[in-house]
């Protein structure tokens, strides 16, 4: 099996498992005098199942990643990692700017003037540099 078929294939079982758990929550109470939709403990096995199936494509899928060499040096894993990351950290960085800019607020501005100002308590800008830097980094892994 390929690397791409593997990653593919946790894609399904990731999804599969989310299905399985919103149709055992559907399923896990009724009301009395009704039989349930849903055997709840049947569709618990059958996500054992698929979540054990998930397990072993998720070993695999890491072994792969830890044996492949990039050109750059370091290991796929590593480049995930580094991803990964970035990833938070933009994450991160784009809420603070986010909040510091006052998006989402409302009354964010003052309707009188003797109501008292909201001020940005981080540099707006300099985080918008920083998020767009992390961006570039991120496309480039």
């Amino acid at each position: 099996m390929k690397l791409a078929e593997a990653l593919a294939l946790r894609a399904d079982a990731t999804r599969r498992v989310e299905q399985l758990r919103s149709r055992i929550v559907g399923a896990a109470r009724y009301q009395e005098g009704e039989t349930p939709a849903e055997d709840a403990a049947q569709l618990l096995s059958e996500a054992g199942e698929v979540l054990d199936q998930l397990e072993s494509l998720i070993r695999r899928i890491n072994r792969t990643n830890a044996a492949v060499e990039l050109a750059e040096g370091g290991t796929l894993t590593d480049a995930l990692a580094r991803r990964d990351v970035l990833r938070l950290r933009h994450s991160v960085l784009t809420a603070a700017a986010d909040a510091a800019a006052g998006k989402g607020e409302r009354g964010f501005g003052r309707q009188m003037r003797s109501e008292l100002m909201m001020l940005a308590a981080l540099p707006v800008a300099d985080l918008r540099a920083q998020t767009d830097d992390l961006a570039r980094q991120i496309r480039e892994i």
